[in-house]
């Protein structure tokens, strides 16, 4: 359940454009889900939140009693734009959130790098738990 609202949010943030695809033309929902398995606490209810809070601002935003994922593509649209332009700092900031997170999941796309001219990235080994916290010369 939080794997598609995040990933429905993301969806509607990142849109393809002619010169790049988005998160709209590829499935996020792998790479959200790995995120909230292993994110902290803090991050991942900032990452939940800031994704609840996206569909259900319309109302407040721009004036349509939608969630964001029942929204036209326009309205959505300007939903995200109004979000991220909010006077209210929660509201920014929660844009902010889904940006920083849809980034990191965007920037992994193999199209998006290759358009770049940046280096494909090799698969993830999946051992960041492991070894993050690694110590040098006795210290942690």
């Amino acid at each position: 359940m939080w794997t598609a609202l995040v990933s429905s949010a993301l969806r509607s943030i990142f849109v393809s454009t002619d010169e790049l695809p988005g998160l709209d033309r590829v499935d996020p929902s792998p790479a959200v889900r790995g995120l909230l398995r292993e994110a902290p606490a803090a991050m991942w209810w900032g990452t939940v939140g800031s994704a609840l809070l996206f569909q259900i601002l319309p109302l407040f935003l721009i004036g349509v009693p939608l969630p964001a994922a029942w929204l036209p593509a326009r309205a959505r649209d300007r939903h995200a734009q109004a979000m991220a332009t909010s006077r209210i700092y929660l509201v920014r900031m929660a844009m902010v959130m889904l940006k920083t997170v849809g980034g990191l999941i965007w920037g992994q796309i193999p199209e998006v790098r290759t358009r770049l001219a940046m280096p494909l990235r090799p698969a993830d080994p999946g051992t960041w738990r492991g070894d993050h916290f690694e110590t040098r010369g006795g210290r942690a």
